[in-house]
């Protein structure tokens, strides 16, 4: 080992513990010191609000987020699902593409043909309902949860986009996750207002974990827009305006590619 390798603790403790005992001024260690401080804090400030912004807020008294870990790396997510019958809603979901703007610009419609996996969850009776039980209508599928603000704001504005265009060809279909106190939610849209739309609930998370498997659900709200046939037309991970013209239109347009046109009321 040469004295260039050798450790500089020695240098370090006699500045130390010299006469003077006084930090050094203007020091190399200093200014990297303070530039890993600036740099910290910069990180924490961006996951603070991004965890704001999406799903990992959480309300006292309820369960916490579901647990989020990267996905497998193994296997790409999309060849799990791909489905060559779902190729034609990936060509109608092009249509899509020019209504992907202002408050809905963090919409992506999709590019490759893909089937959800088989989602099953609770009605407001208790009895199970699956995905597929809304075969033959385009569902614009929401993941919410009270402890998470942003899903809080969305819900009346998708209470809104159910009572515009909710019928025999669309339905919006929320699935409350929270994990403790089944009352808390049913509440909680009372206390707003929501009428329109049908409670729809899943304490045991299983619907965010086999979305998470796919690559769809790594916070909350999750929202993915599927045609008539279970295959995905398009997904947003975070919250949106739902409830504004710029949602209506886009899905006005997903259900015109896949049926009937709805009337402009």
């Amino acid at each position: 080992m040469t004295e260039a390798d050798q450790p500089r603790a020695t240098e370090t403790d006699e500045t130390a513990t010299g006469p003077a005992a006084a930090p050094p001024k203007g020091g190399r260690g200093s200014g990297m010191r303070t530039v890993a401080i600036v740099a910290l804090a910069t990180l924490a400030g961006a996951v603070a609000g991004a965890l704001a912004l999406y799903g990992m807020n959480r309300l006292p008294g309820n369960a916490q987020a579901p647990q989020v870990t990267s996905a497998p790396a193994a296997e790409p997510a999309s060849s799990k699902v791909a489905d060559a019958a779902c190729q034609g809603t990936v060509e109608r979901a092009r249509a899509l593409a020019p209504l992907v703007k202002g408050d809905l610009a963090a919409f992506a419609p999709a590019t490759e043909p893909r089937r959800l996996p088989p989602l099953a969850f609770t009605d407001g009776s208790g009895r199970e309902v699956t995905l597929a039980d809304f075969k033959g209508r385009v569902v614009l599928l929401n993941l919410w949860a009270t402890w998470c603000v942003p899903c809080r704001k969305e819900m009346p504005d998708l209470d809104r986009l159910q009572a515009s265009l909710g019928g025999p060809d669309f339905e919006v279909v929320a699935v409350n996750l929270d994990t403790r106190d089944p009352e808390k939610p049913r509440a909680f849209l009372n206390e707003i207002g929501v009428r329109r739309l049908a409670f729809y609930a899943d304490p045991a998370t299983r619907t965010f974990q086999a979305l998470r498997g796919v690559g769809r659900g790594f916070g909350l709200p999750t929202t993915l827009i599927v045609d008539r046939d279970g295959c995905e037309m398009g997904y947003l991970a975070g919250p949106a305006e739902w409830g504004g013209a710029e949602a209506e239109a886009l899905v006005r347009a997903a259900m015109a590619t896949g049926g009937p046109a709805v009337p402009v009321r």
